[in-house]
């Protein structure tokens, strides 16, 4: 929804208030029956326009300075009873739903309201209003208020909210960034451990099989070299002071199957595809594909449940490896939130260079896709 000129001109529009509800208090006044008619400028006091030319003017700051605004415009509210002047009613109006809205100290709020209300009633008193009209003002100046408090605790309370979102945002991020890192730390370790056991080898046999040392010696060239760049994206990724002392090597393209063989086992129905995606691929990428799968099956589970259709389908577009998982929504519960899961899949991503698309299908069910550089996003 566009906003209106209040939201969208504030200082304009409360000039533009201030300059109306003067004109109009200087022009026009209560007649009987509460009709509205022309007042004689003529019997009107110099002294009473400057009172409501100061009480009009006092509402341009009603966002800034609410309570003040109020006391200035309940003071010449209060110096005009009994002159058959008292038309500033309805500035009060204004500044004590500004007092509710944008005030930030309950006291104070509380205490303005109680003065309007002395005001209003002595203004009953002085003008022979009857005692109904009276009450009915008390209701509306309280309501009045009430609504612009429950404005400002509302924008508050989602102020707040957003912060906390922002905050446990970036602290899913940190903690998928730590857990990004063990990970490759282990297939760092992992690459190094193999580089050991061929040197090894090849010292071995070096006196004996110079061929063989020289194609042990190559195995270990290509594991340092692959241990160089996951090292080089490692150090992008924050590393927790606790290190992991798993050194088996982290999961890949080659362990999808045996993901979805245990959804299988589990009693989701899921359909892999794997078209035109070479070996050989960055470690990391391997692992990034690999868990943003395994999250979006666990998300299937969690949200559809098991009778959902799923299709998993990796391809490579250009320099790209796309990952794919769709379900039909059979039995969905719930779509996925931006919860810890999905931003975490995002980070990964992004880590690499990629990105992330998820939400509802317009058929039904929910879509996820990964854009992941095949490349791992190599400098």
């Amino acid at each position: 929804m566009r906003p209106g000129p209040f939201t969208r001109w504030p200082r304009a529009a409360d000039a533009a208030l201030a300059a109306v509800l003067f004109v109009l208090t200087l022009l026009f006044t209560t007649g009987p029956d509460d009709s509205w008619v022309l007042r004689d400028l003529g019997d009107v006091p110099l002294w009473v326009v400057l009172l409501f030319a100061v009480g009009s003017g006092a509402l341009y700051w009603r966002r800034h300075a609410p309570v003040v605004v109020l006391a200035v415009v309940l003071a010449a509210w209060a110096l005009t009873l009994g002159t058959g002047h008292a038309d500033l009613g309805g500035h009060a109006l204004f500044a004590l739903y500004a007092l509710g809205r944008y005030g930030s100290v309950e006291r104070w709020g509380h205490v303005g309201v109680d003065v309007a209300l002395v005001v209003l009633v002595l203004d009953g008193v002085t003008g022979d209003v009857p005692w109904s009209g009276v009450a009915f003002g008390v209701v509306v100046f309280f309501a009045v208020w009430y609504v612009g408090r429950r404005l400002r605790l509302r924008a508050e309370r989602a102020v707040l909210q957003e912060r906390e979102l922002r905050e446990r945002e970036r602290r899913i991020v940190a903690e998928e960034r730590s857990r990004i890192a063990r990970e490759l730390h282990d297939v760092v370790a992992h690459r190094v451990s193999l580089m050991t056991v061929q040197a090894g080898a090849a010292k071995t046999v070096a006196a004996d099989d110079p061929v063989a040392a020289a194609r042990a010696m190559g195995a270990v060239e290509e594991a340092g070299r692959q241990a160089l760049d996951e090292l080089r994206h490692l150090l992008g990724v924050l590393r927790p002071s606790a290190g992991s002392g798993d050194t088996e090597p982290q999961p890949g393209l080659a362990d999808l199957p045996s993901l979805v063989a245990r959804m299988h086992e589990a009693g989701l129905d899921v359909d892999l595809d794997i078209d035109g995606v070479t070996r050989g691929l960055p470690a990391r990428v391997e692992l990034s594909a690999y868990r943003i799968v395994q999250e979006c099956l666990t998300n299937v589970v969690k949200h559809a449940g098991p009778r959902a259709r799923t299709g998993v389908r990796l391809t490579t577009e250009g320099r790209d490896l796309v990952v794919e998982v769709r379900d039909d929504g059979s039995g969905a519960t719930s779509l996925p939130g931006a919860g810890h899961g999905i931003v975490g899949m995002r980070e990964r991503a992004q880590l690499l260079g990629g990105s992330l698309d998820v939400g509802p299908r317009p058929d039904g069910g929910f879509a996820a896709r990964a854009r992941l550089p095949l490349d791992g996003g190599a400098a």
